[in-house]
C-alpha cells in the first residue's frame, strides 16, 4: 500500500472529507492507548513513531541495542513481526528464518541482537526475560498500552514530518499529536529538522534529539562506478533514492514499490529486464532483500541485487545515553 499523496501536503478538500472518520479513529486510538499497561518484569525502553509508515524506527532500535550492549545490558528487541505469519513469541534466527514468517524487520534487528517476533507485547517481553535479557527494545508500540514503558522515544523523519497533521484516514497520524506526545519521553528527529518543526513546536519540555542515516563508505565506492535502477518497498521509497542521490551514486531508474512490499517473479522479470536494457546494477534497501532472500522464485532478482548499508548517528548520543539509562535503571 502505498501512502495517499494528499497525507504530505496542506489540509485540502480530501482530508476535509475524510476528519469526521479521522476523529472518530482518533478517539478510540487515545481510549486505547489510555489503557493501564503491565509491568514486564524488565526495563521497556519503546522506539515509536507518531504516523504511518516509515520514519527510521528499525536503524534506532538497533542503534539503541548497540548502545546499551555497550553499557553493559543484555538487550532483547521485540516486534510484532508485521508481514510475517508467526503469531506466538518466538526467537528470530537470522540465518533460517524468512521474511514471510517472521517479517522483514524482524531478519535485520537479529543481525544486531537476540530479537523476539510476537504479536502479544506482554508473551513477548515474558519470552525475552526467560532467555536472560536484561532489557527489552520494542521496535514499534508508541500507541500500544499493554506494556508499561520505563522510556519512550519517538522518531521523526525530519524530511516528511507528520504531514498534514491530520488523524488517518484524513491523514498520516495514528492518534491525535498531544495524545501522542504525552507518553513520549524525548523526540528523535533523523535528517534536517525541516517538516519537524511543527512537532517540535508541540513538543513543550521534551528533549529533541537529531540524526541522520550515514550509508556505508565502501558500499558507495563500489557503487559510484556503476549507474543503478534504484528499487524500493518501504514506508517512504524517496528517502532511499534521496540517500542514494546524495552518495553520489547516478540513478538511471527509480521504481517505488509498498511498504513492505512482497515481491512476485513478475517483479522480478520486469526489474532484472530493464536493468539489463539500460545496462544498470540493481540496488535496494537491506530490508527489501530480506524479503526476497529465502524465496525460491525471487533468486535470481536477489543474487543480482545490491544493497546500500545505513546506520544511525546521533549529534547528541551521550546526552541521549545518559537520559535512556537513567530512566531504564531508575
Amino acid at each position: 500500500m502505498r501512502d495517499p499523496a494528499f497525507w504530505w501536503r496542506a489540509p485540502g478538500l480530501a482530508s476535509a472529507l475524510l476528519t469526521p472518520f479521522g476523529k472518530l479513529y482518533g478517539a478510540i486510538a487515545t481510549q486505547r492507548m489510555s489503557k493501564i499497561g503491565t509491568l514486564a518484569g524488565l526495563p521497556v525502553l519503546c522506539v515509536g513513531n507518531f504516523t504511518l509508515g516509515g520514519a527510521g524506527k528499525t536503524p534506532t532500535a538497533m542503534m539503541f541495542a548497540a548502545l546499551l550492549r555497550d553499557a553493559g545490558e543484555t538487550p532483547c528487541l521485540l516486534t510484532r513481526g508485521y508481514g510475517g505469519t508467526v503469531t506466538r513469541p518466538r526467537l528470530v534466527d537470522a540465518a533460517s528464518d524468512a521474511a514471510s514468517e517472521v517479517g522483514d524487520e524482524a531478519l535485520l534487528l537479529a543481525r544486531v541482537a537476540p530479537t523476539v517476533v510476537s504479536r502479544d507485547r506482554l508473551l513477548g517481553a515474558a519470552f525475552a526475560k526467560a532467555k536472560g535479557a536484561s532489557v527489552v527494545i520494542m521496535d514499534d508500540g508508541l500507541q500500544n498500552a499493554s506494556l508499561v514503558k520505563d522510556v519512550t522515544i519517538a522518531v521523526i523523519d525530519g524530511r516528511r514530518g507528520i504531514g498534514n497533521a491530520q488523524v488517518f484516514p484524513a491523514g498520516p497520524l495514528r492518534a491525535p499529536l498531544d495524545a501522542q506526545l504525552r507518553r513520549c519521553d524525548a523526540l528523535l528527529v533523523i535528517g534536517d529538522n525541516g517538516n519537524a518543526r511543527d512537532v517540535m513546536a508541540h513538543a513543550g519540555a521534551l528533549p529533541v534529539f537529531h540524526g541522520r542515516l550515514v550509508p556505508d563508505a565502501a558500499a558507495i565506492a563500489a557503487l559510484r562506478q556503476h549507474k543503478v535502477l534504484a528499487f524500493a518497498g518501504i514506508g517512504d521509497p524517496e528517502k532511499f533514492f534521496a540517500t542514494v542521490a546524495q552518495a553520489g551514486i547516478q540513478i538511471g531508474v527509480r521504481r517505488a514499490f509498498g511498504d513492505h512490499h512482497r515481491f512476485t517473479a513478475g517483479d522480478e522479470a520486469e526489474l532484472v529486464l530493464a536493468a539489463e536494457r539500460g545496462g544498470l546494477t540493481l540496488l535496494t534497501t537491506e530490508k527489501d532483500l530480506a524479503r526476497m532472500n529465502g524465496d525460491r522464485a525471487l533468486a535470481s532478482l536477489a543474487a543480482q541485487t545490491q544493497v546500500l548499508p545505513v546506520t544511525l548517528e546521533i549529534d547528541e548520543v551521550e546526552f541521549l545515553r545518559a537520559l535512556v539509562l537513567k530512566k531504564l535503571r531508575r
